[in-house]
């Protein structure tokens, strides 16, 4: 029963990579492109106009006081990292359909991670919680695809491109850091 299990569950990711490297026939748009589009307007939407996503802003802004509140904190932290498993299941998908194929170097040399990361707090999505958008983070994560394409469009190894992107985010980490304590001194 488990291989079985196992067998359709290969089978669904790679029918999901399959449909995910076809373009749209009228537009000439990859479907990965809607794809991300649908996911940005939607994560937006359900962060900025729904209870669930108050309660997120909450929780990761004091989890104490969303707790007082009567926010169940436990609820929300397991559905965050239910959302989080997917949308890093469809990044998984949406690389090996860019990429024809998966395997553990082809993972940018392990760069995934420092990118996301430093596309989040470039976006404006604080490392400490309660703060951010869905938005900002798309915009985030084209700032770091344009920088990693400049560096390779001018010929610098990838030491390079890995230290420019430690760099900006480690000066990203520490403007987060003065603003916030800079707010916390005001009293805001």
């Amino acid at each position: 029963l488990t291989v079985v299990r196992v067998a359709f569950f290969a089978g669904l990711a790679f029918a999901a990579v399959h449909v995910c490297n076809q373009a749209q026939p009228r537009s000439g748009v990859p479907l990965v492109g809607l794809i991300v589009v649908f996911l940005v307007v939607l994560g937006g939407y359900v962060a900025g106009r729904t209870t669930f996503g108050r309660h997120v802003y909450a929780v990761g802004g004091n989890a104490e006081a969303a707790r007082r509140a009567g926010i169940n904190v436990k609820l929300i932290r397991i559905l965050v990292f239910m959302i989080s498993g997917a949308m890093a299941a469809m990044g998984g998908v949406i690389l090996a359909s860019r990429l024809n194929g998966i395997s553990l170097e082809s993972a940018g040399g392990g760069t995934i991670l420092l990118d996301s990361i430093s596309a989040a707090v470039i976006g404006g999505v604080s490392l400490f919680g309660g703060r951010g958008r869905v938005s900002g983070a798309l915009f985030g994560g084209l700032i770091i695809g344009m920088i990693a394409n400049g560096i390779d469009l001018v010929g610098y190894t990838d030491a390079i491109k890995l230290i420019t992107t430690g760099a900006i985010l480690l000066a990203a980490v520490t403007l987060d850091t003065v603003l916030r304590r800079r707010q916390a001194a005001a009293g805001r």
